[in-house]
């Protein structure tokens, strides 16, 4: 079952400068940073009122992140949606002829994440999330 917005990914050129605004907007929330390498990624996220924000600037440009930002430029790039279970969420998605446009795999923290077709969702980029009980949600 959904049970939220999880995350809200936003690529940039240069994250330390999104980083610096964004904290301002949020009135000075500080940012965790984080490497995922094999998406060839620089992360940044703040809680943004109970829905992670995350600053994404690509490091490798043949990453699906990397030509993201090459073809279309800096700004929003996906939400994804909180489950509880993640598995049962994709036979539900797969049952409504919902396609998965990537295998499981780990995101940020504990994140477990799944995306699913863009061409069921008028082309946005959307991603299922479950988070493992070891990491801590924002308040």
């Amino acid at each position: 079952m959904i049970t939220g917005i999880h995350h809200i990914n936003f690529l940039v050129y240069d994250l330390d400068t999104a980083v610096s605004r964004c904290s301002a907007l949020l009135g000075g929330t500080s940012f965790e940073y984080a490497d995922l390498v094999d998406r060839g990624v620089r992360t940044a996220k703040a809680d943004g009122g109970g829905t992670w924000l995350v600053l994404v600037q690509p490091t490798d440009p043949e990453g699906t992140p990397g030509q993201h930002i090459a073809q279309h430029g800096e700004g929003f790039f996906l939400m994804s949606f909180q489950t509880d279970d993640l598995a049962q969420q994709i036979e539900c998605c797969s049952a409504a002829q919902i396609q998965s446009a990537s295998a499981v795999r780990n995101g940020l923290d504990n994140w477990r994440v799944v995306d699913l077709s863009p061409t069921d969702f008028f082309g946005a980029q959307i991603q299922l999330t479950e988070e493992l009980p070891t990491t801590i949600r924002p308040h």
